[in-house]
């Protein structure tokens, strides 16, 4: 079988985690790295032993699908570009940079028969794989992801750079309709907000509140999930599930700890969770979850089949986080006409350094100027 002709667009970080990837199967063959900066597409070519080239435009008639890791920003574009062709593209999370765009390239996909899919790799941890058997209708949910500042994706900030693949998760997890949104946010070190909150109330019932930071001291991937039949809590690094299974006794809600004797009390002080509150761990072994992801989408090329996280699956995501940063832009910090609102809550500076602010002597008071 005729193997598939890819390219990678975009050599950063993950752009050259993928190029990679596609590089070590045996389907694929990995016909360029593309990405502007000289120095990046040359040295990740080199490494997949693939040619460099400085504009994806390039590829049209020469590839059947690409994978898309370029600034988000860039991400309708270029999905327009090969999506129009009838190209193939996985897209890196998230899907596009707002509701419209992303609806665009899912429509152009329909369009033109082409395969989108959206790079939202925690669906393919084994984490979650080991808890979903037990995890149907959630009713609350808790996420918490973080990390320290990377320097990269600067364009967004952290609701569609982090918080985005808790968002994919969540959807996937509860089928309903959300009734209600309510998020705060704060920017930290740049124009977007580095760390966000975020409450959706579901029409089944279910909460769901996500938090995200890209300014934190510790990373964390975790994910709390309470549902009628069972307790699950995820820690998406680790691999790790631990899952609470009620007794049957417990669900039927024939546990009367009122109309317990003496001697009962004793007995389940001892025993009530090994008996009624059963704990599971399950630790999965180590996988390369953006291989399987890789893996995914190849065969979708080939087979024609659904991939795992569709570009459906995307729009939806970015729809959510849409409704998030409208609502983080509109939180109101304080209870004045004209108090702060939205993620540039704190007071800009006095003073506006110059180009020449380093040269200033650190021991010597400089002389403050209203702005103005």
């Amino acid at each position: 079988m005729r193997k598939v002709r890819t390219a990678v667009i975009g050599a950063g970080r993950l752009g050259g985690f993928h190029a990679q990837k596609l590089a070590a199967m045996e389907s694929v063959d990995l016909v360029a790295v593309v990405d502007p900066v000289a120095a990046q597409r040359s040295r990740v070519a080199a490494e997949c032993r693939t040619q460099p080239l400085a504009d994806h435009r390039a590829l049209f008639g020469k590839v059947d699908a690409v994978v898309v890791a370029a600034p988000t920003l860039l991400h309708h574009q270029i999905g327009t570009d090969f999506l129009a062709r009838g190209i193939h593209v996985l897209m890196e999370k998230p899907l596009a940079a707002n509701f419209a765009d992303a609806d665009a390239l899912v429509r152009m996909a329909r369009a033109n028969g082409a395969i989108l899919q959206v790079g939202h790799v925690e669906r393919f941890n084994p984490a979650l794989a080991a808890a979903s058997p037990h995890i149907e209708s959630p009713k609350y949910i808790e996420a918490v992801r973080a990390s320290g500042f990377t320097f990269r994706s600067t364009d967004i900030g952290v609701v569609l750079d982090l918080m985005i693949h808790d968002l994919d998760l969540v959807l996937s997890l509860v089928r309903s309709d959300i009734q209600r949104v309510q998020a705060l946010g704060l920017s930290v070190l740049g124009g977007h907000e580095d760390v966000a909150h975020a409450r959706l109330e579901f029409e089944c019932g279910c909460v769901a509140t996500l938090s995200a930071s890209r300014v934190s001291y510790e990373a964390t991937r975790r994910m709390q999930i309470w549902s009628a039949q069972s307790y699950a809590s995820l820690d998406f690094a680790s691999r790790e599930a631990t899952l609470v299974l009620p007794s049957d006794c417990l669900r039927r809600r024939q546990f009367d700890a009122d109309s317990l004797s003496a001697q009962q009390v004793d007995y389940f002080r001892q025993h009530l969770l090994e008996e009624h509150l059963p704990r599971k761990v399950i630790q999965s072994p180590a996988v390369d979850a953006l291989a399987l992801e890789a893996m995914d989408f190849v065969e979708s090329v080939r087979t024609g089949h659904a991939p795992r996280v569709t570009g459906e699956h995307g729009r939806k995501a970015v729809a959510v986080a849409e409704q998030i940063l409208d609502r983080i832009h509109t939180h109101a910090w304080d209870d004045t006409a004209d108090g702060p609102i939205g993620p540039l809550a704190t007071p800009s500076p006095s003073v506006i350094p110059g180009p020449h602010w380093h040269l200033a002597p650190s021991e010597t008071a400089l002389p403050r100027k209203e702005a103005g």
